[in-house]
């Protein structure tokens, strides 16, 4: 009997004392990966500082929240990235003149006085087909790569809109220079003589029940192209691009307005702001003009 009562408490104890790991976490005591603290391990970081770029020049993609703000279609997406002493700034050439100030941060503090706002300069961008175009660019300041950061814009009518921008995939210009000035497939003013044509559009965008009404005129002046352009309905306020607000002429019959137009064969991304639903939406839209469809009014 006391041999009995004696293994029956040795098999409690050891019950007992298995036990006892039992009250932790179980992940790592498989494998013997020993734990540690929360605190001790740093979650991950997103981003880029200039210490894993030496000073010099390279090319890096510059992308935004917003189709309506972007770079020449020239540049393919990209910007000349410079670093020295631990500083970047990116140059970018947009797509026209329409935005006419950046700001590093929120629209709120560059409408404030005294506020520094980056200053545009008069870029040439050049296509593959060898035709040029004057747009504003920009030098703008880079605080890391690969994380969005706030930059603001200004267009002609004098109203700020906030974006977030990101820099990101720098290549030195040594080995991929030749993408600074990138292919542009669409059809320019210039290939066509001033005059009034006709011409289809393709449209994409909204939820399917408003449309720009096709075929469109479009107006060849000075090398400029400005297309006339009617919605199926009237409730169109304005429309926006490259940053550039505009009125309707008119809403007779559904809103119609002048825009300008920077190629054919090329999607253009222009907003909407309608009027139909309980408030004011302004929604993304893409047209793109047939070359092959023009006819001369």
């Amino acid at each position: 009997m006391k041999n009995k009562a004696g293994i029956a408490i040795l098999v409690l104890l050891a019950a007992l004392l298995g036990g006892c790991g039992g009250t932790g976490s179980t992940q790592g005591q498989a494998d013997g990966t020993p734990q540690k603290d929360a605190q001790e391990t740093p979650g991950p970081q997103t981003g880029s500082s200039t210490e894993e770029l030496a000073d010099g020049t390279y090319l890096a993609k510059f992308q935004t929240d917003s189709s309506m703000f972007h770079v020449s279609e020239a540049c393919e997406g990209k910007g000349t990235l410079t670093v020295e002493n631990g500083e970047m700034t990116i140059h970018i050439s947009l797509a026209s003149k329409n935005i006419v100030n950046l700001y590093p941060g929120r629209a709120e503090d560059a409408r404030k006085e005294g506020a520094k706002l980056l200053e545009p300069t008069e870029d040439t961008v050049t296509y593959s087909d060898g035709m040029t175009d004057e747009v504003y660019g920009f030098d703008v300041p880079v605080p890391a790569l690969g994380t969005e950061f706030d930059l603001a814009l200004i267009g002609k009518k004098g109203k700020w809109y906030d974006h977030k921008a990101t820099v990101s995939d720098p290549v030195p210009v040594e080995d991929g220079a030749q993408g600074a000035r990138g292919d542009a497939k669409g059809k320019h003013a210039d290939a066509l003589q001033d005059g009034t044509y006709c011409v289809d559009l393709t449209f994409e965008g909204g939820s399917g029940k408003a449309e720009i009404l096709s075929p469109a005129t479009l107006t060849v002046a000075d090398g400029k192209m400005t297309a006339t352009l009617q919605w199926n309905s009237p409730n169109y306020d304005y429309m926006v691009v490259d940053g550039e607000k505009y009125l309707p002429i008119r809403t007779e019959g559904g809103s119609v307005f002048e825009l300008p137009v920077s190629g054919l064969d090329e999607p253009m991304d222009v907003i909407g702001d309608t009027v139909a639903m309980s408030r004011p939406h302004e929604v993304e839209y893409t047209l793109t003009f047939q070359s092959g469809t023009i006819q001369e009014k």
